[in-house]
């Protein structure tokens, strides 16, 4: 039988370029722990190189704390996927 044994959240970011992943678990999924993984991604890439995030539309993604700090940090560019479209 399937027994479940909890839950965690990847959030993760792929350099095309040069062929790495970046990646960081979290217990909770929420938007404290998103702008940790933000902010990690800021201090691992060259401050000159433009960062696109490509995201669902999960409220976390949304919050007026990650609204803030994206508009303080214009490199990131987000780039939100159709809801209902998870699987892409």
């Amino acid at each position: 039988d399937y027994v479940r044994n909890g839950t965690t959240t990847l959030f993760a970011a792929l350099n095309v370029a040069a062929g790495t992943v970046s990646g960081r678990c979290f217990p909770q999924h929420r938007h404290q722990e998103f702008l940790r993984f933000l902010r990690q991604l800021d201090a691992e890439y060259e401050p000159e190189l433009d960062l696109h995030l490509v995201l669902d539309n999960y409220g976390t993604h949304k919050t007026p704390h990650v609204q803030r700090w994206l508009k303080r940090h214009p490199r990131f560019k987000v780039h939100f996927i159709p809801t209902s479209s998870s699987w892409l």
